[in-house]
């Protein structure tokens, strides 16, 4: 057989081999299990945590003192954004259920006012008499009760919204072309850059029975991204390669509101219960973290209708650090500039 004929008969040879190892993968009827083929993967389930969980569940000694039930209203995303390829949003919808878990993991007391819709059917039809906690029994008693007073009432309500998501603060890139300049020659091509966005949250805490805001908290969080890549280009007598591998990561960008909430949960619900400065922020492996010095916060005094014992601690008595509006951008901010924050004392 000449070199062109076998040429023609190895090509085939080999795409039929490849559909052959495809089909090993892939098979026209289900095996035993019911599967054309076995899902790659298997990652096992683990705990969604952040460097704050610990210091939550650390408040659990605390909560358990006080009755402060507390419930959780909307926390939205208000920052408007979609995602690039308009997939959908580009951040979560499910703040308020981030929250909820935040205040779990605290050992919180809560009570459900965020999706109340089971509990107003239930009420609907027992008010009815069309629901039995024993329908077996046919009896003509044989009806839920509904007593006044059963559902008990929350102390204060968490509310807020994801405020800001910028994607590009600052971004940097280097890329380069070399090889050996024959016009065969080896020729390769790496580049490398990275990227910061961030996103914002403000929180409120809400007295129930007068409405006022006892306590707010604004923070934000920078993610970074990263992508690198090298390619090579070269001739092989009368043939040619061209091979690329490249690597890229982004902060996830949920889990960083996540984090987000749950440091803010942290800092609401360690001046709620009135929790010693060091007690709860040994695990938070940052020096710089606001929470770590609350030595110089001063009490809010609160009207004499409210309970002291559940009056939380106003922003604006926090560490001075925290007034300054670019506090952890860059020393190059202007920060000191007059009137940025003018209306707060």
């Amino acid at each position: 057989m000449t070199a062109r004929g076998k040429k023609f008969f190895l090509k085939p040879l080999v795409f039929g081999l490849a559909a052959i190892m495809l089909q090993g993968c892939i098979t026209p009827m289900p095996d035993s299990t019911g599967r054309y083929t076995t899902p790659i993967g298997g990652s096992p389930v683990i705990a969604n945590e952040t460097p704050y969980s610990n210091s939550l569940r650390c408040l659990d000694g605390y909560t358990a003192r006080k009755p402060i039930r507390i419930a959780v209203g909307q926390i939205a995303d208000y920052t408007g954004k979609y995602s690039s390829d308009s997939t959908g949003h580009a951040v979560t919808q499910g703040a308020a259920l981030m929250a909820m878990s935040a205040l779990a993991k605290a050992g919180v007391p809560l009570v459900e006012r965020f999706d109340t819709s089971v509990a107003e059917l239930e009420l609907k039809y027992a008010n009815n008499k069309l629901i039995s906690d024993n329908p077996t029994d046919k009896g003509p008693a044989n009806y839920r009760k509904i007593y006044a007073g059963s559902i008990p009432g929350s102390n204060y309500y968490l509310v807020g919204g994801i405020t800001e998501l910028n994607f590009n603060i600052r971004s940097i890139g280097a890329n380069g072309d070399g090889g050996e300049t024959s016009t065969n020659g080896l020729k390769g091509t790496p580049s490398a850059s990275m990227y910061v966005m961030n996103i914002g949250l403000d929180l409120r805490l809400v007295d129930t029975d007068t409405l006022e805001v006892v306590d707010v908290v604004s923070y934000q969080k920078q993610i970074i991204g990263r992508q690198i890549s090298a390619g090579m280009f070269d001739f092989l007598g009368h043939t040619f390669f061209d091979a690329s591998v490249g690597e890229s990561a982004l902060e996830p960008i949920q889990l960083a509101v996540r984090s987000v909430i749950e440091r803010a949960t942290l800092e609401m619900m360690s001046r709620l219960y009135r929790v010693p400065a060091s007690a709860c922020t040994g695990n938070l492996n940052t020096d710089n973290d606001p929470l770590a010095d609350v030595s110089n916060r001063q009490p809010y005094n609160p009207p004499a209708r409210v309970n002291t014992a559940y009056a939380a601690t106003k922003e604006n008595n926090y560490d001075p650090s925290r007034q300054n509006p670019y506090y952890g951008y860059s020393s190059d901010d202007p920060a000191s500039e007059p009137g940025l924050r003018g209306g707060i004392n």
